[in-house]
C-alpha cells in the first residue's frame, strides 16, 4: 500500500553533529511517529512564501504536520516591542510556516499543528501570542502535566480521552484567538493547549504540547499522528 505523503516544514539548524554545514532538520521522534502511523514523512524546504507557490507545492501532499521550533517574530501578530526571552526568530521560517498554515487550511489538507505549529496557525488567522509566560514557576519547559480536552472535539476523537499527560516545552502561549478558532484543551493554569477550526474545509487540530516526545510509549499521544494519517489517507 502507498503511504499517505505528509509534508513537514523543515527547521533551520546552524550546526548538526553528523554534517559539516548548516542543515534543515526535523525531530526524529516526530518523523518516527508519522511513520508508525503509516504515513510517509517528507521534509518541506522553507523557501518563497508566495501564496500560489506554496499552494502548488502542497498540492502533491496528502497531509501537513506543522512542527515545533523557535519563536515567531512579535511583529507578525502586531506587537511593537520584543520581550528579551524571544529566541530563534527567523524571518524566512516565519513567512513560510504562516503561508503553509493558511494554504493547508484553505485547501482542506489534513493538518496537525504541534507547539510552535499551534501558535503559527493562531497568528496566521489573526490571533496573537503572550511573548513570555514568566519564570520557571509559570513556563511550561521540560514539564509533563495533565491537559483537559473538551468533549466532542476532533482532538478528543483522535486521542480517545478527555484528559492526557502532555510533554511541554514552551514559554509562550495563545493570547488573542485567531478568527474562527475554538479552544479544545486547557492546562490547569488556563494555558490554551488545543485549537480547532469548526467548519473548516478539512481535518485540523492543534496541540501546544509535543506528542512526539512520548508517542513511542503512550498510545494516546501516538493516536494524534494516527488520526492525521487516517485523514490524509481519505
Amino acid at each position: 500500500m502507498t503511504r499517505p505523503l505528509i509534508a513537514i516544514p523543515a527547521r533551520f539548524a546552524a550546526t548538526t553533529s553528523a554534517l559539516r554545514y548548516a542543515a534543515e532538520v526535523n525531530a526524529r521522534a516526530l518523523i518516527e511517529a508519522v511513520w508508525r502511523a503509516g504515513g510517509e514523512p517528507a521534509s518541506l524546504h522553507p523557501a518563497d512564501a508566495d501564496a500560489a507557490d506554496v499552494a502548488a507545492r502542497l498540492a502533491r501532499f496528502d497531509g501537513v504536520l506543522l512542527p515545533g521550533g523557535g519563536d515567531l517574530a512579535p511583529h507578525r501578530y502586531g506587537a511593537t516591542d520584543t520581550h528579551s526571552a524571544v529566541y530563534d526568530v527567523d524571518d524566512l521560517q516565519d513567512a513560510f510556516d504562516l503561508e503553509v498554515a493558511r494554504q493547508a487550511l484553505q485547501l482542506g489538507l489534513p493538518l496537525l499543528a504541534v507547539c510552535r505549529g499551534l501558535q503559527v496557525v493562531n497568528v496566521a488567522l489573526g490571533g496573537s501570542l503572550e511573548q513570555d509566560m514568566g519564570g520557571p514557576e509559570r513556563e511550561h519547559r521540560h514539564v509533563v502535566h495533565p491537559v483537559a480536552i473538551r468533549s466532542g472535539t476532533l482532538l478528543e476523537q483522535a486521542a480517545g480521552a478527555e484528559k492526557v499527560e502532555a510533554s511541554c516545552y514552551h514559554h509562550q502561549r495563545v493570547d488573542r484567538l485567531g478568527t474562527g478558532l475554538t479552544v479544545t484543551a486547557h492546562a490547569a493554569d488556563g494555558t490554551v493547549e488545543g485549537l480547532e477550526l469548526p467548519g473548516g474545509a478539512g481535518w485540523f487540530t492543534a496541540v501546544q504540547w509535543h506528542p512526539e516526545d512520548t508517542a513511542h510509549t503512550d498510545p494516546v499521544q501516538q493516536c494524534l499522528f494516527d488520526a492525521l494519517v487516517r485523514a490524509a489517507d481519505r
